[in-house]
Formats: structure tokens, sequence, C-alpha cells
């Protein structure tokens, strides 16, 4: 669990303490909801997050925002006002107007309960809404006069989960498109993660390469033949798109921040497979709609392929080609960062994870120019495009899979979002390389002000000496005078008692 003790959930530390649950001190609350999204995309579990009321629950709304975006399952647990609260202004300590409905905004669900009896189904209910159909965050408000009460309560057991089937009839429709396509091809979205296996026999069966979006990106290990890479705003995407009769979207929005020129035009047939009714058919829709969960889905097919005999559609040539072509248009997008791109491709091995912020080393660099091995190896705020991810969520990374080499890619302008959260990597003494890019401010706004034909404003930061910061907080820290030593610094970093900060130049 992840959070901050406050003057208003004491109770809950209390008895988290008393049940075994480590808790895990941040030192920011939006930094403790993004390391619980972390923790949540790479265990595959849901993260928990505990603030105090009022204001703390408010600092991890970025955070509630982004894990809705990309659909990770995060608990955020706060006290709210006693039970009396008229939310008229009383000038009680941390209020809020209406707590609840401030989250709210932001989340499917987000529940207040009214009393201790009905705890138990409120945490149940909270975890059926992260866990049934399309994970998503869910916020759970207690008042804080209701911690220090007690009560006989029954519990609950944890509620069914829909078992995702798509029906019959769409499988059969299915079936029919996939066997008679002769140039298929998968994309694979942040949906797939948990259908990692039966995706990668799918791809083998219909002889499909595979191209993913940035939260799909490692669902196919991409140094599979099949697997093209990700990046679906890419030309060479594009066009292999348009070269394929059968078009399967797994998991995936076919959203604008992912196709960042506009639509995909598919040529041929579009078969989609979502969890999420709504998502099926947003941004395109398909001539075939499998409703279910994809490793579900992806296992009833492989079923009805089994007596099938396995075709040969030139699927490893296609993919080759396309991966040639996707390898050069992301040389030629990301040419600044090309050298530190080439220095990290020995260090990712099928345990490493990249947590990302929303910047130009990462979208427009590691995004398609880095070889990623594993679901959930690229960890990176898609939907919400925030600043300030990256860091604690290596952090969560790190905690749900302490064998994984995990390391942080941050700008010099997001790092500053969550640096405290430094010294919180160093008290826990996490092994953890924080690469900082710097370009000397907010290098894409900057960029965008030249294109409006306006001088830049507000985009220049002053230089700052990351790795005596890093010393100040405990970690370790050091500037890379280039590409040529980074390959060295960050293997150290990986077996290093602490984080290490790593400050080079773009």
């Amino acid at each position: 669990m992840f959070g901050i003790p406050g003057t208003h959930n004491l109770p809950v530390f209390s008895a988290l303490s008393e049940m075994g649950v480590r808790t895990v001190l941040t030192r920011h609350e939006q930094g403790a909801g993004y390391a619980a999204d972390g923790y949540a995309r790479v265990s595959g579990r849901p993260g928990v997050c505990v603030t105090t009321s009022g204001p703390a629950i408010l600092n991890c709304s970025a955070a509630a925002a982004q894990a809705w975006s990309d659909s990770v399952p995060v608990l955020f647990l706060a006290p709210g006002p006693p039970t009396d609260h008229r939310g008229l202004g009383n000038g009680q300590l941390h209020e809020v107007r209406d707590q609840r409905a401030a989250m709210a905004s932001l989340l499917a669900h987000a529940h207040r309960v009214n009393s201790v009896a009905e705890i138990p189904e409120a945490v149940a209910a909270a975890f059926a809404a992260m866990l049934s159909g399309r994970p998503r965050p869910a916020y759970l408000e207690i008042p804080h006069d209701l911690l220090a009460a007690v009560a006989a309560v029954a519990p609950v057991d944890p509620l069914p989960r829909a078992a995702g089937m798509p029906a019959a009839e769409a499988l059969d429709a299915a079936m029919d498109v996939l066997m008679g396509a002769r140039r298929p091809m998968i994309i694979a979205g942040g949906g797939a993660r948990g259908a990692a296996a039966p995706l990668c026999a799918l791809a083998e069966s219909l002889d499909a390469p595979v191209v993913t979006s940035a939260n799909g990106k490692g669902v196919l290990d991409e140094a599979h033949s099949l697997a093209v890479g990700a990046g679906l705003h890419q030309p060479s995407v594009r066009a292999l798109v348009a070269d394929s009769d059968v078009v399967l979207a797994v998991g995936t929005e076919l959203a604008p921040s992912d196709l960042w020129y506009g639509p995909l035009s598919p040529a041929g047939t579009l078969v989609r497979i979502d969890v999420d009714p709504v998502a099926l058919t947003t941004n395109a829709d398909p001539q075939v709609r499998l409703l279910g969960d994809a490793a579900i889905t992806i296992d009833a097919l492989l079923t009805r392929l089994a007596d099938r005999p396995r075709a040969d559609r030139a699927g490893a040539e296609r993919s080759a080609r396309s991966r040639t072509e996707l390898r050069a248009d992301a040389a030629r997008e990301g040419a600044l960062y090309r050298e530190i791109l080439d220095a990290l491709a020995p260090l990712m091995q099928r345990s490493t994870v990249v947590a990302g912020d929303s910047t130009m080393a990462c979208y427009y660099g590691a995004l398609s120019g880095l070889t990623v091995r594993r679901p959930a190896g690229f960890l990176y705020p898609t939907g919400g495009g925030t600043l300030g991810y990256g860091l604690p969520a290596a952090i969560g990374a790190k905690l749900a899979d302490p064998e994984a080499s995990v390391m942080a890619l941050l700008g010099d302008g997001g790092i500053m979002f969550t640096v405290a959260e430094l010294a919180a990597a160093a008290q826990l003494g996490l092994a953890l390389p924080v690469l900082v890019v710097d370009n000397g401010g907010y290098g894409e706004i900057r960029n965008e002000m030249r294109e409006r034909g306006e001088t830049p404003v507000a985009v220049d930061l002053a230089s700052i000496d990351f790795p005596a910061l890093a010393r100040s907080m405990g970690c370790h820290g050091e500037h890379v005078s280039g590409p040529a030593a980074l390959t060295h610094a960050v293997t150290a970093a990986f077996a290093a008692d602490r984080p290490t900060v790593l400050h080079i130049h773009a």
C-alpha cells in the first residue's frame, strides 16, 4: 500500500500494520498514486493508495485520472468529512465541500460509506468494479468519525467476476474472417497485457505480424519474429494496415493518443476484441465485434483453430519488412535520442522494465526505438500524458517485481514534478537507474510555439545539478559525459545499493 499518514487516516495505518500489509511511504500523494499505478501494471494486481482527507486525496487527482485513462486498477482510499458534515464550509481541518463528488468526476466508481457495517460490502464492490470488465481505478471514502467507531460486521467474500466470453456466433464470424485472411495482422493494446501467451500463440497460428500501442508494448516479445514493434502513428504501421486484408485489434482503443496523425484506414476487415462494450466501437466500428476478456476470447479462438492446419501466410517475411521500415521511422523521429537508445539496447533483457515520463526521449525515442521483451515492460502515461509519472511508477514496478531490472527515463522538466520521490526510493534502498535526459526545458512545447510562428515563452528551465540533488536525498548521482559511458553507468546502477540519477544532455 502506497501513501502518507495524516491526522484523519491514522486508524487505517494502524489496521494495515496489524494485518501485516506493507506500507510504502512516498513524499507526495501524487507520487503514491503513480507508484500504485506502476505496481498494478507490473504485478497484474490492483494497486492501493491511501491518503488522508481534503488536500491529500486531491493531490492524487492527476494520478487517479491517469489510471482511469490507461485502464489501470488502483484503489484510492481516503477518510472523508464526518457523517454529519453539511458541506457548507464549517472550517474543519482538511474540509472539502464534496470530496466524493470531486473524485467521482474522475472515476466511474466513487463511493462514500455511511456506516461501519457497510464497509466490507463497499470494499468488495470497489474491487469488483476495478476487476470486472475493463480494469479501472476506484475511490472509497470513509467518514473519519467512522474510522474510530466499532460495530459488528459480516465479512463479504470477493464478488464474482464476469467470465468475459463472447457469443458463439461472434466467435464463429471471427473464425470465418481469420481463416479466410491471406495477409492478416494484429494490433495489441494495453488490454492484451494479461493475454501475452495466448496472443503469441494466436499470432503464430495465423502467421500474423503484430504491432502494439504504447501500453501494449512488450505484450509480444519484440525480439519475436512476428513482432513489428510499437508506435501506431508510424508511417510503416499505416502501410502495414493498408496492406492487410484482416486487422485484429485486441484490447486497444485505437485512440488519438496513439494515433497522432488521425485514425487508421484498414483496407480489409476489422475485427476487435474488447472487454468494454463502449470501447468496442469507439474510434473505429469493426465488421466483427468480440465482446469479451482478451485472454478468454483468444483461448476460444485457439480452440477453434486447433484442428485447422497452420497456414503459411509469409507472416515472418511481412513482419521483417515492416520491422525494418518501422526502425527507419523510429530512427528519423528519434534521431536526437538515437545514441542514448543504442546505449540502452544491450540492457533490454526479458526482465527489464522502463518507466517513462511524458517526455520527448520516450514518445519520440523509446516508444518505437527501444526493444521491450515483456508485458508491462514499458510503463508510459499514454492517455493522461502527465508529467511526473515515470519516477514513482518505477518505484512501484520495482516493488512489484524485485528481481526485475527497472529504470526510469525522464526529462529535465518532468522529473521536477515528483523529484521528491528520489528520497522515498533511497529510503527503500532500491537499485534504480534514473536517467534524466536534459534538453533545457519543455522541449515539445517550445517546438509547438515555434511551429505557431511564436517566440517561445516560459519553456526554458535553468540548469540543475541533478546528481548533486540526488546525493542530497541519499541517492547516487553522476553526470554521464556521453552515450558511450551510459551502458556502463546503467549497468552499475542496476547493481547499486540505492537509486542512481544519471544526467545526460540530449
